[in-house]
């Protein structure tokens, strides 16, 4: 892909195995692909926008998953990396507990993903791209991950492209006050700002204030939109001239809740690019939730822009 893309996302992407009892008792294991800004990609790929995805793998037969399965599904991997270091590819195991209980266990320390360096973002970002989407997870991994998000961040300033950061906290990468400390620094270089209705007080000056005050705090100092996400409840989003909008959750059979909010992600900044209003964003990205979760897989059952209007059908519909 030769054309400059509309979205740049920035992260890391892993193997992903996942077990299908007690990883103790040696159960099967299903092999595949995880990682946040990696899943928003395929998303917005899938509902046919141009999306490059942006990070390092290892020269592994892992890495070339990786890369293999986002150029399958139509992302821009042209400024994605092989790291000649020896770094290994990044691996998340995940093992299935009682009902729709879940732990997942990373193996990314020392990982090609956490060597991300400004260099390999910078040259990814050009007059023309639209969004570059983030996520707290990237800063987490290392210093110069950390660095690497900045710089991506200054670059788009430069070039008056949107930054879309999603707080996506993960407690097992980082402490809390590691992680409100550069959070608090990423949400205030944010046009958009989403975080689920339990990490809004990391990226907010006084964690004591309730929803309201801090989402007001938010747009008074510069956010243009900020998305709560609810899980269950829906969602909703604020913005400084459209006030306040609330989207219920699609109602379909639960299968997996991972990757939920990434789905969310990449239904939403589609609404975005395609100048839909706050409703119909907000719409767009509960429809992308709901196929989400009703399929197994981080990604794998994010639907394309046809199979959108399948949620609007009577159930029990059968087409033919």
């Amino acid at each position: 892909m030769n054309a400059v893309p509309e979205v740049v996302t920035v992260g890391e992407a892993m193997a992903a195995l996942r077990a299908t009892g007690p990883i103790r008792l040696a159960p099967p294991m299903e092999l595949s692909v995880a990682g946040a800004e990696a899943n928003v990609a395929i998303g917005l790929a899938r509902l046919g926008h141009h999306a490059s995805w942006v990070g390092r793998v290892g020269d592994d037969p892992f890495g070339a998953l990786v890369l293999r399965t986002l150029r399958a599904e139509g992302v821009d991997t042209t400024h994605a990396r092989t790291d000649t270091q020896g770094r290994p590819t990044g691996l998340l195991v995940r093992e299935d507990g009682i009902g729709d209980l879940a732990t997942v266990h990373y193996y990314r320390r020392h990982s090609a993903g956490s060597a991300l360096h400004p260099d390999d973002v910078r040259p990814a970002l050009a007059a023309g791209t639209r969004i570059l989407h983030l996520t707290g997870i990237t800063p987490a991994l290392g210093q110069g991950a950390a660095r690497t998000v900045l710089a991506a961040i200054v670059r788009a300033r430069e070039l008056g492209v949107t930054v879309c950061l999603d707080v996506n906290h993960r407690a097992r990468l980082w402490t809390h006050q590691q992680a409100r400390e550069t959070l608090l620094l990423l949400a205030r270089h944010a046009d958009i700002l989403i975080a689920s209705a339990d990490e809004l007080h990391l990226v907010a000056h006084d964690p004591t204030q309730d929803e309201d005050h801090a989402v007001a705090a938010l747009l008074a100092e510069g956010t243009r939109e900020v998305v709560i996400t609810r899980g269950g409840d829906g969602a909703s989003v604020t913005t400084g001239r459209d006030g306040t909008h609330h989207a219920p959750a699609r109602s379909v059979p639960v299968m997996d809740v991972i990757g939920a909010g990434d789905a969310f992600v990449a239904g939403y900044l589609s609404g975005v690019l395609d100048a839909l209003t706050a409703e119909q964003r907000l719409h767009r990205a509960t429809a992308t939730a709901a196929f989400a979760v009703a399929t197994r897989g981080d990604w794998e059952g994010l639907p394309t822009r046809t199979d959108l209007t399948l949620l609007d059908t009577p159930a029990g519909t059968t087409l033919r």
